[in-house]
């Protein structure tokens, strides 16, 4: 495993960021005067959950619109208790420029607002998303004569780990040990969790303290039941949102698009090279780490049943687990040694999908 972990960031070392782009694809840049519904209406229309923001008179890189945006935006409005008519009004008007005061009205901590140059090793955008927690990495190009920026392209944790599984060859190593009852160490542990009563805004308001974007939805014996994501934010958007928030995560769920490709499960003993194979052939962002079987009550911990909540393993997780913090100049990175207990060389991905 340690030479495999080796062979994959050497790999990534002799890489630049421009190397993992594809040949043809296509950007969306938002002006930050434009109004949150009409980008909202072209995060939908794209098929996409974010992109960078210009500001045209500064002719600057200015940031992330993301869904996290959208939720301290219900949230706020949600709070200040406008009626339903004055918010309608008051969002039709909102630019995104304003965005950060929403932030501050609600004392959550503004996103971290950096880019690389696309010429920069990949090796220092991967430890640059794991230094700041980003989902999301820029690539801004800057005109040294003008001092003009251009934004090339946004780096993402699953573009990057596609890239990582299509380009370098899965290599055997002894089985770590299994650690069936351990969840992934990091700053959103331990893990936060709704059931299906639980009300939207209570989750909106997870979502936007905690600065996470999935709370696994469980049953009475913590078994897992569904996902409630903040990409669901969007379709609630779509239909009012803040008449609904007090609705129950069940009703949320029952309006999900029928286009939604199930969550994604995987047990404690799954590996990484089992991951990055998943990730070669399929979008995902998370999976959700469950019981293989039933677990007997031992050494004082009560038993467990067959699908109960082991963990959330995110692709912030599996990448920090790659670039390892040798490659984060000083930089700390709790639950490596956690992590890689979880990687063995039993597979057991599945998929649920629910309505």
């Amino acid at each position: 495993m340690r030479r495999a972990l080796e062979g994959i960031r050497t790999f990534v070392a002799s890489k630049s960021c421009y190397d993992i782009l594809p040949e043809s694809f296509r950007l969306i840049v938002f002006d930050t005067k434009l109004g949150i519904t009409k980008s909202l209406q072209a995060l939908v229309t794209n098929g996409v959950v974010s992109a960078p923001l210009y500001d045209s008179t500064t002719h600057r890189f200015a940031g992330m619109f993301t869904l996290a945006d959208v939720v301290h935006l219900i949230q706020y409005y949600y709070l200040t208790a406008h009626k339903y008519e004055n918010v309608i009004a008051e969002v039709e008007a909102f630019q995104l420029e304003s965005l950060r005061e929403i932030e501050q009205a609600i004392d959550v901590p503004p996103p971290p607002t950096i880019s690389v140059h696309p010429d920069q090793p990949l090796a220092d955008a991967c430890a640059a998303l794991v230094r700041t927690h980003a989902r999301r990495l820029p690539l801004v190009d800057r005109d040294d004569q003008t001092g003009k920026e251009t934004i090339i392209s946004v780096l993402t944790q699953y573009r990057v780990l596609k890239f990582i599984a299509i380009n370098v060859s899965r290599k055997k190593e002894p089985r770590s040990p299994p650690a069936a009852s351990l969840g992934v160490s990091d700053r959103f542990w331990p893990l936060s969790t709704a059931t299906m009563q639980t009300s939207v805004f209570d989750v909106v308001h997870v979502f936007s303290e905690r600065g996470i974007s999935a709370v696994p939805i469980v049953d009475e014996d913590g078994v897992v039941l569904n996902l409630f994501e903040t990409v669901d934010i969007v379709d609630l958007v779509r239909q009012n949102a803040y008449q609904v928030l007090d609705q129950t995560i069940e009703d949320a769920l029952n309006q999900r698009s029928p286009d939604f490709t199930g969550v994604m499960t995987c047990t404690p003993a799954d590996s990484l090279a089992s991951i990055l194979a998943y990730v070669r052939d399929r979008r995902c962002h998370r999976f959700v780490i469950v019981e293989p079987e039933d677990v007997p009550a031992r050494d004082g911990m009560p038993a467990r049943k067959k699908g109960s909540l082991v963990g959330l393993l995110s692709l912030s997780d599996v990448l920090r687990f790659i670039v390892g913090h040798e490659n984060l100049k000083g930089m700390e990175v709790p639950g490596l040694g956690e992590l890689f207990a979880f990687f063995g060389f039993k597979t057991g991905f599945s998929t649920f999908r629910f309505r």
